[in-house]
């Protein structure tokens, strides 16, 4: 029998709190009744939101989670995901409480999932460059750089705006990811694409307009600037050596070994024998030049006949089963 429509699919939305007394609200009221549950994870808010929400808010979708201790952005939204999947959700959306997203996406957001065209969606506020002009400049190039590193360490080059924190995700793919090891602070967002490509899940990014109110970030730049530089460059080994040494070897496979080998014998041969050219004031024969810049020259070749490799094999068949059977 066609399972109904009150009862399959069940959308879930997870919110996760902190210091958001004052959107909170608002944010609840403008959920539409296509979400079958709403999950506010206080994240030892200091101004007590889940608290808030247990005194003002009568939807009976809502339930308020607490956590014991601060556990960061992406621990609360990972109790949220827990709490969805055990309740038997099949997409779980992820909004923030400060006023940031429209409730009103929400359905956007989730078509992809319902069409079995995608597994993981994905707010991206860069495709209105008109709506870019609210944006600070200083995080709209943030925002460039950290998708640059984003797109190496998760091989996904088809998206932007990574740590956009509107996103939806279909429940059986959720549950294929180990979240003990998912990062629980800013890197949260970074982090889950870089688990969903380990299991070859399809993203697609959604537009949305880019809005900025007095909502305040808790995020400083500075403090972990070094941090994601890290984490990006470790998850791109990670993928590199999952995906075309241990599961794979393919020509990109050679292709990248003799680019690194060529590039990095090259450049140390040339500037060895700079350096000693500079010491003995005598010029560097010409012989020794193109030693030097040939095998650099065929290494850079190397890795860009491997990136190209790679940019093609961007997840495209969805992990996930179609439910567009069941709207």
């Amino acid at each position: 029998m066609k399972p109904s429509v009150q009862s399959w699919p069940r959308v879930a939305v997870v919110i996760p709190c902190y210091r958001v007394t004052r959107h909170i609200g608002e944010v609840l009221a403008a959920i539409g009744q296509g979400c079958h549950a709403i999950y506010v994870v206080d994240d030892a808010c200091p101004d007590g939101s889940g608290q808030w929400v247990q005194q003002h808010c009568t939807d009976p979708r809502v339930h308020v989670l607490f956590q014991s201790a601060n556990s960061g952005v992406g621990g609360a939204v990972m109790r949220g995901y827990s709490q969805a999947l055990a309740d038997g959700a099949d997409i779980v959306v992820k909004i923030d409480g400060d006023g940031q997203h429209d409730p009103a996406l929400i359905p956007e957001l989730i078509v992809p999932l319902l069409d079995g065209e995608a597994d993981y969606t994905k707010g991206n506020r860069f495709f209105d460059l008109d709506g870019l002009q609210g944006m600070p400049r200083l995080r709209i190039f943030g925002n460039a750089v950290l998708s640059f590193f984003n797109k190496l360490s998760t091989g996904y080059w088809n998206v932007f705006d990574p740590t956009n924190g509107l996103t939806a995700v279909r429940a059986e793919v959720l549950a294929k990811l180990p979240f003990d090891k998912i990062s629980q602070r800013y890197f949260f967002e970074s982090d889950m694409l870089f688990r969903l490509s380990l299991v070859r899940a399809v993203v697609v990014d959604v537009p949305m307009a880019a809005h900025y109110a007095d909502e305040v970030s808790h995020l400083r730049v500075g403090r972990v600037v070094g941090e994601f530089l890290f984490k990006h460059l470790r998850n791109f080994g990670k993928r590199i050596f999952y995906n075309y040494f241990l599961r794979d070897v393919s020509l990109a496979s050679l292709e990248l070994l003799l680019g690194v080998a060529l590039l990095g014998f090259g450049s140390v041969f040339g500037a060895w024998h700079w350096y000693q050219g500079v010491l003995s004031g005598q010029a560097t024969p010409a012989g020794t030049v193109m030693l030097a810049a040939l095998p650099v020259l065929m290494g850079l070749q190397c890795l860009l006949a491997f990136f190209g490799y790679d940019i093609a094999n961007v997840p495209k068949r969805p992990r996930a089963r179609p439910l567009r059977d069941f709207r």
